[in-house]
């Protein structure tokens, strides 16, 4: 096991990494819209807040040598359900054709009151895209 870790990413706020890499497969913990250079909470848009998470990833993938591209399964927590369609728009967004496996879940509360989180999986590496399914 190898821990990831990035400078350009909020520090972990307990005993965690921000990611370990395990046999080519990164295991990343959630972020939240924590802004890593200040360390304050990215608040009042949901869409912002799921833009600095979504960035918050993207900076610890790096440092595994990954992309969102990458990302083969998410979770993401929501402490409001309404917040959903922007959510998954600010997603989409930054995911763009690539369409990881995905749950969504709705929670009481997330650490330091944010609205989302988002946790991820990545595979190291490129390669070949898959064939597309036969049609019968």
């Amino acid at each position: 096991m190898k821990p990831i870790t990035s400078p350009n990413a909020p520090a972990a706020i307990g005993p965690y990494s921000q990611a370990m890499m395990v046999n080519g497969i990164v295991f990343l913990s959630g972020q939240i819209p924590m802004n890593p250079r200040t360390g304050e909470l990215v608040t009042g848009d949901i869409t912002k807040e799921t833009e600095q998470v979504l960035s918050n990833l993207s900076e610890v993938l790096k440092a595994a040598d990954c992309t969102l591209s990458n990302i083969v399964r998410t979770t993401i927590f929501l402490t409001n359900m309404s917040d959903f369609q922007a959510v998954n728009a600010a997603y989409e967004k930054a995911f763009g054709n690539h369409r990881p496996a995905r749950a969504t879940v709705a929670v009481v509360a997330l650490p330091r009151g944010a609205r989302v989180e988002i946790d991820a999986i990545a595979v190291v590496g490129s390669w070949p895209a898959a064939p597309s399914p036969q049609t019968s």
